[in-house]
């Protein structure tokens, strides 16, 4: 096993009565579906209706029910149709038994959006949940009887518990670090990594660790221990105490593998090796596995996800087989053909198995490019083209602003409030635990029990009006009030919740107010909230998934887009897939916008991402250039003469002339690539060196030296001599320094050694 807690008492395990009679192909491994009837009517002879729709694609998708069958899905071509078609059209051809079919994906929403299409296709008893879900139902069933006693209780602060381990190991952690240690601990565990092995994996995989990684190990295994103390697990050990359970356990394994059959598996090129773990567990030695992915989207590989499972199927499977899904139904030609674009200059693996999308709309507008002088003139018109959108007749609620990083959003907070714009900040606190929710609820189970005798409801005569009549007392009212704030927050939950009603009759018109508590008690267990009527504010990494008319990409500069920490190819091009999620989360209308400076009368050092080189109007396609090293290069390179040939803009290929811009190798206004934080902190050097030389700050380095230094980036000498404006004798003097600084690390030499040198 891999996890020894756990207290001695066998409480009974949980039972699923079918239909009044235990059912013979539902195993107790999991309750009814939620939503469900509790009862399986034989599949009517038209299952072919299913296919009904589909593109043929998608109907080859449906109609591959038997052995490995590998979907490469590009965005908003369909994937959740097909797959849901596929497993409805299985049962309803009588080729998959509802029961024996295992559903897996990575939010609670694609679950929940999974389980309603099914219920749509009126098939009922089909598992769909996250893996999370899927293993803590078997957990929580088998832990009585292959370990015993009751399963141990989830830790509910992980922070604080790693908070402690920290403290006890006397090791002081601020808040950034303490959330970045917590995310290596995931990441050790979810890599199947001990705790004296993370310094060595972490150095392989090339983890931008946030402490020592012997401090990080050191506070995971004490981390380890006081849950092991305190008889509690974390999300990661479900994973990993279900693996063990089925590893160790051949009884266990059986009785799964015995329930399911048939196995399919969304976002697959998110899955970690432990996932995958336990998939391989799930199947045993079967093979009627159907994968979904697209490693173009595959942007969490910090969390330990990687597409090599979706890239490898073909080779774990030969006979597999293999469907490309490339019709685009979500987004117009103009905004597609930008994401195909961005991914015409992507490289590695993922790049070579990249999909070609083909929209299937009508033409729409140019997604529009908008350079301004700082960021918060930059919110600003962002904030008044949003309200113009809506003027338009673009609702609130289809238009998104999506950013590299969390802390971008406050200057879009203040500037849609400050334009009476609604906004809903995705990633705050979540949907059910919100007050007014929690108080809307309870009047509305109050109404359900009390039925006809409730006054309130007399002239109600299906379930959106009584939802309607009974918010009404909580402060919902059919026009929203004016501005925003808290009250409009109010009032947008419990519009909310009344939107869920009407969609709830119509798919369940003969639905009880009693029915619709019911599934939003699901919802509320699924974290499956329904849509805030208000424009959302998102990361990039919480936005994959949903879709919006109108999309505002913000803040595209170098340092933020890639982040600057991207150091290695793999991990700007996975920069890249991420403005590739943001790009093709529009439908119709995209805006790509950044800013010069920070903020107002800062300097305009900054230049956009160079992910749009190419793309954007007047702007040329990027020279390729590597992230790594200088490929053995040595130290004499730094004394060789150069050559006196022309020299040419490594952008737009034209002959230099001018002294500055043959130090930059590039034209004065073609685009830069500049790590700026690492330019500021070559700045920040240079000044203290002129300082203490006693010279002019130009006389150690110019700007426009320090420029080519922060866009090469070098990390070598070899690759530090190539750069105009580093000679022989600066090269002895600050060499060491500068390659310290791109490093990231703190200079050796002092100027002390530079005064003696000379």
């Amino acid at each position: 096993m891999l996890h020894p807690c756990g207290q001695r008492a066998r409480p009974p395990p949980p039972t699923w009565q079918h239909g009044g009679v235990t059912s013979a192909t539902h195993s107790p491994l999991f309750p009814q579906e939620p939503g469900g009837t509790g009862q399986y009517t034989a599949p009517p002879p038209d299952a072919d209706a299913v296919l009904a729709g589909l593109d043929p694609e998608q109907r080859a998708v449906a109609t591959a029910l038997q052995g490995p069958v590998c979907v490469l899905a590009g965005a908003g071509t369909g994937k959740t149709r097909a797959i849901t078609h596929r497993i409805a059209y299985g049962v309803r051809a009588g080729i998959l038994p509802p029961g024996g079919v295992l559903a897996v994906t990575f939010t609670n929403r694609a679950a929940g959006e999974m389980r309603g299409r099914l219920r749509q296709l009126g098939v009922n008893g089909v598992q769909a949940r996250t893996f999370h879900s899927a293993a803590l139902r078997q957990l929580q069933y088998f832990w009585p009887k292959a370990v015993g006693g009751p399963l141990p209780r989830l830790v509910e602060r992980k922070v604080q518990l790693v908070a402690e381990a920290a403290a006890r190991c006397r090791i002081r952690l601020d808040r950034g670090e303490l959330r970045d240690v917590t995310g290596e601990i995931e990441w050790s565990k979810v890599t199947q990594t001990v705790p004296v092995d993370y310094p060595a994996i972490a150095l392989k995989a090339g983890r931008e660790v946030p402490r020592d990684p012997a401090e990080i190990s050191q506070i995971y295994a004490m981390y380890e221990q006081l849950k092991q103390d305190r008889g509690v697990i974390d999300f990661e050990d479900v994973l990993l105490l279900t693996v063990g359970i089925l590893q160790d356990n051949y009884a266990v394994a059986e009785q799964v593998r015995s329930q399911y059959s048939h196995f399919v598996v969304d976002e697959y090129q998110d899955v970690s090796p432990l996932q995958q773990r336990l998939l391989e567990l799930w199947l045993g030695d079967r093979d009627n596995l159907c994968v979904v992915g697209d490693a173009s989207q595959t942007i969490y590989s910090f969390t330990g996800a990687t597409p090599d499972h979706l890239l490898n199927f073909r080779t774990r499977h030969p006979q597999a087989t293999v469907v490309k899904l490339v019709r685009d139904y979500r987004s117009t030609p103009q905004v597609v053909h930008l994401a195909n674009g961005l991914l015409a200059q992507a490289k590695g693996r993922a790049a070579e198995h990249r999909l070609e999308l083909i929209s299937q709309r009508e033409a729409g507008p140019e997604p529009v490019y908008t350079e301004y002088g700082d960021e918060p003139t930059e919110a600003e018109h962002t904030a008044r083209r949003i309200r113009d959108l809506i003027k338009s007749g673009v609702t609130a609620g289809e238009i998104a602003v999506l950013f590299r990083t969390n802390g971008q959003s406050e200057l879009y907070e203040q500037a849609l409030a400050d334009a009476g714009v609604p906004y809903q900040l995705r990633g705050a606190e979540r949907f059910f635990e919100r007050q007014e929710v929690r108080e809307a609820g309870a009047a509305l189970r109050g109404a359900a029990r009390f039925g006809g005798n409730d006054a309130l409801l007399d002239d109600a005569v299906d379930v959106p009006s009584q939802v309607r009549a009974v918010l009404s007392t909580k402060g919902w009212t059919s026009q929203p009030p004016a501005g925003s704030g808290a009250v409009r927050d109010r009032w947008e939950s419990l519009a909310a919740l009344v939107r869920l009603a009407e969609d709830f009759a119509r798919v369940r018109p003969e639905a009880t107010l009693s029915d619709l508590i019911a599934e939003l008690d699901e919802r509320a267990a699924a974290q499956h909230a329904p849509t805030v009527e208000g424009v959302t504010l998102a990361s990039l990494h919480a936005a994959k998934g949903l879709e919006w008319d109108a999309v505002f990409l913000v803040g595209l500069t170098e340092g933020m887009l890639p982040i600057a920490y991207a150091k290695t190819d793999e991990q700007v091009e996975e920069e890249r897939r991420l403005l590739y999620v943001g790009v093709t989360r529009a439908r119709v209308h995209l805006s790509l916008s950044w800013a010069l400076s920070r903020s107002p009368g800062g300097r305009a050092s900054r230049r956009p991402s160079r992910f749009l080189n190419g793309l954007r109007p007047g702007s040329a396609a990027a020279a390729p250039r590597s992230a790594g090293g200088a490929g053995g290069i040595e130290r004499g390179a730094a004394r060789k003469r150069r050559s006196r040939g022309p020299v040419h803009c490594r952008v737009c290929g034209r002959t230099l002339t001018d002294a500055g811009e043959m130090k930059l190798m590039r034209c004065e206004d073609c685009p830069s690539d500049m790590d700026e934080g690492l330019y500021e902190r070559l700045r920040d050097w240079r000044a203290e060196q002129a300082a203490q030389l006693s010279q002019p700050a130009y006389c150690v380095f110019t700007d426009k030296t320090l420029m080519a230094i922060a866009e090469a980036c070098p990390s070598a000498e070899g690759e530090l001599a190539r750069i105009a404006g580093v000679g022989v004798r600066k090269m002895d003097r600050f060499g060491a320094d500068v390659l310290a600084i791109c490093a990231g690390e703190e200079p050796e030499t002092g100027v002390e050694a530079v005064v003696e040198g000379d």
